[in-house]
């Protein structure tokens, strides 16, 4: 697209070389930032967010593929881009003014120039007569309106934002979107495009023009669609209610094709297939929370729940929910289709089961499902002191994901395993003991 700020094409991200053993974070993927448009980046936790945000702003290169600025490529330019982060990331020894013009002087503008706008910007965001006041006197939502002004301060082109609201109360939260989107309409602040990561759906929906929604392992975009509602968009509306219905459909459904939104949320570009690991990921939940959410929709009538519907009654977050979704519906205790779950007869069992008899079921489940508690298990059946050392099952994994998430998988692996009573884990040896030898019941084979 010629007039596109920002232009992606193929971009990738994977560890290692560029072999069958490759680590992909990333699939190839196209994507642009268009001036006069606020895009919204939503996504599981472990979909790419982060990741490909950075590969946009220039702070990390793709493994793969091309990102172009005003159609040059993006490390023969200087990107007129700034970025506000989720945890304020202010300097404590210094003022308000002072955090506001570092990005400022360290571009080298002079001081006068500095001062005049920097005292602009803080006066456009509301910290006029906060200029001397220091990082530990401010409130989060004030902390955030410096990130804002000095992201600003340098007049990007293009303001990233990681999510920016995440940090803060729902009230302070709800105020800065609704002053963000007051400047940007009056246009008072000087940038022609917003891309915000956020894990948040109804934020997406209000603040953005445009909604990209990614799908993980690798990340991929799995839809890409224009919001068309007027502003300011109200959050009861049928329109924005179907919006939303929508997100949440696509994103509990990871294994189905996307369908179109009609006739107003038309996807822009096709859903891109994820390939399989050799193990499949795991969804990072605790047995606790799997039983909870078994336990409240077979509560339900007909034992199904529309999950947008649970997740504002439980008021949770979009990260907070999924994960356990998935891991229920890995472990075959739900259905989950086009955002609606719906209890299977072994997760009604273990919703009604007494403690041991959850132990029980639960046994069962992950040695069905679980490739990697499999693995596990006939390796300490095998050995003849019925233990073996964490780093081994580590090493597996490190073949099939990077250094950090194969750390994750296997804290779950070994969290499930032991609620399941397969093996025991001595946390000072790092070590895995099988739990009892009559107690595990034949594996299936791999």
């Amino acid at each position: 697209m010629p007039d596109a700020i920002i232009q992606a094409s193929k971009v990738e991200k994977f560890y290692g070389e560029h072999t069958s053993s490759t680590i992909p974070v990333i699939a190839p993927t196209d994507l642009s930032i268009e001036p006069g448009q606020i895009l919204a980046l939503l996504g599981p936790s472990g979909s790419g967010k982060s990741t490909l945000l950075r590969m946009l702003t220039g702070l990390t290169r793709p493994s793969a593929g091309e990102v172009l600025w005003h159609g040059k490529p993006m490390g023969d330019c200087a990107p007129n881009v700034s970025i506000v982060f989720q945890s304020f990331a202010l300097f404590p020894w210094l003022t308000v003014f002072e955090n506001v013009e570092a990005p400022l002087k360290a571009r080298g503008v002079n001081a006068f120039e500095r001062r005049k706008r920097s005292l602009k910007i803080l006066d456009t965001v509301g910290l006029d007569g906060f200029e001397q006041a220091y990082p530990k006197e401010l409130s989060g939502g004030m902390k955030q309106r410096v990130g804002f002004a000095r992201a600003l301060v340098v007049e990007p082109e293009v303001l990233f934002m990681d999510e920016p609201f995440s940090a803060l109360d729902v009230l302070t939260a709800e105020n800065l979107r609704s002053e963000l989107l007051e400047l940007w309409g009056k246009k008072a602040i000087p940038t022609r495009a917003i891309f915000i990561v956020t894990h948040n759906i109804e934020e997406a929906v209000l603040l953005a023009d445009r909604i990209i929604v990614l799908g993980k392992n690798p990340g991929c975009i799995r839809t890409d669609f224009e919001v068309s509602l007027p502003r300011p968009r109200e959050r009861k509306s049928a329109e924005f209610t179907e919006c939303v219905d929508y997100i949440y459909k696509v994103l509990t459904s990871p294994g189905q094709a996307t369908t179109p939104l009609q006739p107003t949320y038309q996807p822009l570009l096709p859903l891109a297939r994820t390939p399989r690991a050799a193990y499949q990921m795991l969804s990072h939940a605790r047995p606790g929370g799997i039983a909870g959410l078994l336990e409240l929709i077979d509560d339900r009538p007909d034992g199904r729940e529309d999950m947008y519907r649970l997740a504002d009654e439980l008021s949770f977050e979009l990260d907070d929910l999924l994960p356990i979704v998935d891991a229920a519906h890995q472990l075959g205790f739900l259905k989950v289709e086009e955002g609606e779950a719906q209890i299977t007869p072994d997760g009604h069992e273990f919703a009604n089961a007494e403690i041991l008899r959850q132990k029980e079921l639960f046994r069962q489940a992950v040695l069905s499902h679980v490739t990697l508690l499999r693995q596990i298990t006939r390796t300490l059946e095998a050995k003849k002191d019925h233990s073996a050392p964490e780093e081994l099952f580590h090493d597996l994994l490190d073949e099939h994901f990077s250094e950090e998430e194969s750390k994750r998988q296997l804290e779950t692996a070994i969290s499930w395993g032991r609620y399941a009573e397969l093996f025991e884990y001595d946390s000072d040896r790092h070590r895995l003991y099988l739990h009892q030898t009559e107690a595990v019941s034949e594996t299936p084979s791999l």
